[in-house]
């Protein structure tokens, strides 16, 4: 049976909070197919049609640049896609307008045409290019940056080749899930999802774990950037193991793993 994973972008929205960084996460609906009531970052497949909607992008050579092992094409799918379900998800749209500021939706009517192109966007009833070119704006792919690559272990049913990016919350937005594919929405420091994970107030699937413990050390958007811009993204997949009847998900470090209990991937640290 061909198992193999299906290209996916994900986006991790941070702004600068009161007391340090934030990360915006969705609640995936208790009906998904994976990860049913986790807590994640906005994102899924790249769509055959976002490769078209780079006629409406700005940043076509940063996209390309970072993931240089990719064709051009592709390489820019992975970015355009990042934003179309960024937009899709939590309504965030990484797009600049005629002056160069990202666009603002702040304002009552703004905010009830984009949820319509959201809603259309979602339905396939428009692309993003389509809403671009309407509100004359460009895609921003240069505000994404590119910092992990995940691929999902052949456990069971679909697995993703994921990119991760971070984003920087744009001014004039606000950020929502779509009580469609998502049930709810928080902002939260690293620290505090990990702590609130430990205590099974919220589950958290093994890459977005690691994502915080990567993200914790840090106190502003800038910072996580200037980290992510400079870091060298290698393809991390973990290694499912059976041991005395559990099973566990052993990360790339080997120095930490997940085992499968009472219904959660909960985190070890492997012995050394």
């Amino acid at each position: 049976m061909n198992n193999a994973p299906f290209p996916a972008a994900t986006v991790v929205v941070l702004r600068d909070g009161a007391v340090g960084l934030e990360v915006f996460m969705v609640r995936r609906h208790e009906g998904a197919g994976s990860f049913r009531g986790a807590h994640v970052f906005p994102g899924g497949g790249v769509d055959e049609r976002d490769a078209a909607d780079a006629t409406w992008s700005d940043g076509l050579e940063h996209a390309t640049r970072r993931l240089a092992a990719l064709d051009a094409s592709e390489a820019v799918s992975y970015h355009v896609a990042a934003a179309r379900e960024l937009f899709e998800e939590a309504g965030i749209l990484l797009a600049r307008d005629r002056s160069g500021a990202f666009v603002s939706i702040d304002g009552a009517a703004e905010w009830e045409r984009f949820r319509q192109y959201r809603h259309d966007v979602h339905a396939q009833r428009r692309t993003l290019g389509e809403i671009a070119e309407r509100e004359g704006l460009r895609l921003a792919l240069d505000a994404l940056t590119l910092f992990a690559h995940w691929v999902t272990p052949p456990v069971e049913g679909k697995r993703f080749d994921t990119r991760f990016f971070v984003a920087r919350l744009p001014r004039g937005q606000r950020p929502a899930h779509d009580e469609t594919e998502t049930t709810g929405s928080l902002w939260t420091s690293p620290a505090a999802a990990i702590s609130a994970a430990e205590r099974r107030e919220l589950v958290l699937p093994p890459p977005t774990w690691m994502t915080m413990i990567e993200l914790e050390p840090f106190g502003s958007v800038g910072a996580v950037v200037e980290w992510a811009a400079a870091r060298s993204v290698e393809r991390r997949e973990p290694r499912l193991v059976q041991e005395n009847g559990a099973r566990s998900l052993v990360m790339p470090d080997n120095f930490t793993r997940f085992v499968w209990t009472d219904g959660y991937w909960r985190p070890e640290r492997v012995e050394q």
